[in-house]
């Protein structure tokens, strides 16, 4: 199917590209979530019409992220878990606890925002984890782990 991508979407294309996706893709996911439209000539020719709005929003949404990833950037977030004495947690910490301890501490974070390369965390320490404020604006946060055995 062809789409008129209105705003970036990773590993697709930027702004106003007219790309080929699957079918279930574009139905599924890109129009749902207002990312796309299909590629006909009068979206062509509504698109066009409001391709400058269209950019200002994105370069608001971008001047917005950059801004709350200068003040992520470098944090160190503790969050405290039952562990055995050895230091292995009972249980695990996701990406929706670091999403929660930030949003504690005033940062507005949601949990798809967090990208954990190595999975859940399990075992007490500190350990880097990724957030996604945007497609452009990624910044590295240092979870720590506390291990609470009592």
């Amino acid at each position: 199917m062809q789409i008129i991508l209105l705003e970036k979407v990773v590993n697709l294309g930027n702004l106003g590209d007219v790309v080929r996706v699957k079918d279930g893709y574009a139905r599924n996911f890109l129009i749902p979530q207002r990312k796309a439209r299909r590629a006909t000539a009068t979206a062509m020719a509504e698109f066009e019409a409001k391709r400058a709005e269209l950019e200002n929003a994105a370069a608001a949404k971008l001047a917005v992220a950059t801004a709350a990833g200068e003040k992520l950037n470098g944090l160190t977030v503790q969050i405290s878990q039952k562990s055995g004495v050895d230091g292995r947690l009972f249980g695990s910490v996701t990406n929706a606890d670091v999403a929660e301890a930030l949003t504690k501490q005033g940062f507005a974070v949601e949990k798809a925002h967090i990208r954990m390369p190595h999975g859940p965390l399990k075992t007490a320490g500190d350990h880097p984890v990724s957030v996604a404020l945007h497609t452009d604006v990624v910044v590295e946060v240092t979870v720590a782990v506390i291990g609470d055995h009592s």
